[in-house]
């Protein structure tokens, strides 16, 4: 059984949101997993996955959580940070998880963008997640600061930014908005057209 905290070096080589990550085969999910009751919210587990003999760690933390037998009358909400944005066919599996279980809420914090030969099927795929709910977002300093504070064996070490941590973050968040601005354009025009009354 792994360790429930990651080793210092292991975070920083896997998470730091360089433009090009070459070598960076593996992906690293970092999870929060909690039960919302009215005002306030219980944590339930917390931990981190990485890809496992093939399978993508978004398909290993779906397996995971499906074995909970979830409360279909309570709410729930899960929380990664991955160090790689999920793939297309891990996007349409959580996208499906996600319309399968609407008491569950999941917010995704990624450190990079994943692009596979196709540029055009991660992109499509990130969008299928959107629509399905999932609020996909870049990881900026603070969110680096807090898996370093909750995931990481940091030995009680403060978490020091690296250089171009904030200007990647910027960057990758424009990529990102870039590939949902489509659904946020189509958002805007149905708002539009409802305040019009058409």
């Amino acid at each position: 059984m792994e360790s429930l905290l990651m080793k210092r070096k292991l975070f920083l080589y896997n998470f730091k949101n360089l433009r090009w990550a070459k070598g960076r085969r593996e992906t690293y999910l970092c999870y929060v997993v909690k039960r919302r009751d009215s005002a306030t919210s219980c944590s339930l587990d917390f931990g981190y996955l990485r890809n496992k003999m093939g399978c993508h760690v978004e398909v290993l933390f779906l397996r995971y959580i499906s074995d909970w037998d979830l409360d279909p009358d309570r709410c729930y909400r899960i929380t990664w940070f991955t160090s790689w944005s999920p793939c297309y066919d891990c996007a349409r599996h959580v996208a499906d998880f996600l319309r399968a279980y609407p008491n569950l809420t999941l917010r995704i914090f990624t450190a990079r963008l994943y692009f596979c030969e196709d540029r055009k099927a991660e992109p499509e795929g990130l969008r299928r997640l959107h629509r399905a709910g999932a609020q996909i977002a870049i990881m900026t300093f603070k969110d680096f600061f807090y898996c370093w504070n909750t995931f990481v064996e940091n030995r009680e070490k403060s978490f020091k930014a690296w250089e171009g941590l904030h200007e990647n973050s910027v960057h990758l968040s424009r990529k990102l908005r870039r590939i949902l601005l489509p659904l946020y354009e189509v958002d805007d025009l149905r708002d539009a057209f409802k305040t019009l009354g058409l």
